[in-house]
């Protein structure tokens, strides 16, 4: 990579969660590799999370990362200390106060435009109220939004035609109007904002405020690649007729074993990489379902239950807190073919082992890029946000997933029904055994995997956009002046 940015001086401000600040934090790398001048905006709670992979990445780079630290205002909202990321926030605090109180790092953001001299702010789309500030201090600001062309071009079929206004009472699916494939979708599986739980309706305020001023951004940059889903780059930019780049699978910067163990926040991936190493390749299922997903009981029990009777070796990485759920004698019955990790599991390097052959997911984007980065044919459990959009770009468009049967949007686990044990036994087995359509789905994936690599690769559609967007930002800058 060049000095082609030399003279850029951008400012990235993620959102802070894990699954938000993890690829922008990867996507200001790559910024950095093209010799942008990059600064990373965060508090200071949440420096362990990012500070070693910025400083292992300084270590060897011509143009370091500079990380710039504001306090996070807990107790003028009346959080706990140490609750500056929506991953380290007890069940029982409002999440109310926590938007709140990133409401409040208005002043210190626009305090930092005014000290330093940046030539473009890269936010996160849950952070709309940075497109102001940014316009007050002329700067131009690009919108981070985390998830994938698809799933805006989805979204945007249902807000433009409105399909489920025309959609008889008793008719539950529906086709999403004016997309390059035909996409059917359950009327359960969209968020209904009549039926908002009062905690909720912050984050509805936040995304309407986002709707509103995204569109006046500059633009938005995707993880993402041109291969992936060309239909929805073209469809986004043309017909929707909206600015993007897409920069991604911006994980894959991360090449070192000690960035993709440490990655997150954790550092305990030995036990689970000794366990695999034991295993036939392609053999071991993987299961994790994000960093702030949880389960009720009954369901944890049934997916408990799947897991067993499929047949599979298996990892269950799971955040659920206790054990009370875990079935008589389970322990016992799956020993020496089932490990179950609780809370944190060095993602990256178990998909990216030979022994795992598959992957059942919750269809966060992050996850999702990353079995496709990996190769992976996936099981689709999508739970809410664009979760249930990405499971149609898996399995309808890709065809590499298979749908385990998650039909309803909850974000609250007891909104959701219970998934069988028998839907997951016969998705896993779907993912990992044999026949032609299996082979089918794993050659596609590994198809992908390759694509992904390339697209990252000088003179990659990822890399060629990146440069596109640096040079453009290069000429707004020499305009100005």
């Amino acid at each position: 990579m060049g000095s082609i940015g030399r003279n850029l001086n951008i400012l990235f401000f993620p959102y802070l969660a894990q699954g938000h600040m993890l690829p922008m934090i990867d996507m200001a790398k790559l910024f950095a590799a093209h010799g942008v001048a990059v600064t990373v905006l965060t508090t200071s709670g949440n420096s362990d999370l990012i500070y070693p992979t910025i400083d292992r990445f300084n270590s060897s780079a011509g143009c370091p990362i500079r990380l710039h630290l504001v306090p996070f205002p807990a107790a003028a909202v009346g959080l706990p200390e140490g609750c500056e990321n929506l991953f380290s926030l007890p069940y029982d605090v409002d999440i109310t106060k926590f938007m709140e109180a990133i409401s409040l790092l208005r002043n210190p953001f626009d305090q930092i435009l005014k000290e330093f001299r940046f030539d473009c702010v890269v936010t996160d789309i849950f952070l709309p109220w940075t497109y102001e500030v940014a316009t007050e201090n002329g700067i131009p600001r690009i919108v981070f939004e985390g998830s994938n062309f698809f799933a805006a071009c989805a979204s945007d079929s249902i807000e433009r035609y409105k399909p489920l206004q025309s959609l008889p009472p008793a008719t539950e699916t529906f086709v999403l109007p004016g997309l390059p494939h035909h996409i059917e979708m359950l009327r359960s599986q969209l968020n209904d904002h009549s039926k908002v739980i009062a905690f909720m309706a912050p984050v509805i305020e936040v995304m309407n405020h986002a709707k509103e001023v995204d569109s006046k951004s500059y633009g938005m940059v995707m993880n993402s690649f041109y291969e992936l889903e060309p239909d929805y780059v073209e469809h986004y930019r043309k017909v929707l007729g909206k600015k993007a780049w897409h920069v991604g699978p911006v994980a894959i910067c991360n090449q070192e074993k000690v960035d993709k163990s440490g990655r997150g926040g954790g550092n305990k991936g030995d036990e689970c990489l000794k366990w695999l190493d034991g295993r036939k390749p392609g053999s071991v299922l993987y299961m994790c379902f994000g960093s702030i997903c949880n389960f009720t009981v009954a369901q944890l029990q049934e997916m408990a239950l799947g897991l067993e009777t499929s047949g599979h070796p298996f990892i269950w990485a799971i955040r659920n807190q206790g054990y009370e759920w875990i079935p008589e004698g389970y322990e016992e019955r799956i020993e020496g073919r089932g490990l179950v990790i609780k809370e944190w599991a060095p993602q990256l390097l178990i998909l990216n082992h030979e022994a795992v052959g598959g992957f059942v997911t919750h269809c966060g984007w992050n996850s999702s890029l990353e079995g496709i980065t990996s190769g992976l044919p996936m099981a689709t459990w999508p739970l809410y946000a664009e979760q249930f959009f990405n499971e149609r770009l898996l399995v309808d468009v890709l065809k590499i997933g298979v749908a385990v049967g998650s039909k309803v949007f909850g974000i609250m686990p007891e909104d959701r029904p219970v998934v069988k044990a028998a839907a997951l036994e016969a998705a896993v087995r779907s993912v990992m055994g044999e026949g032609e359509e299996a082979e089918e789905r794993r050659r596609r994936a590994r198809e992908l995997k390759e694509m992904a690599k390339k697209a990252v690769e000088e003179g990659g559609s990822s890399y060629n956009d990146l440069e596109n967007l640096i040079q453009e930002l290069l000429k707004k800058k020499a305009e100005a002046v």
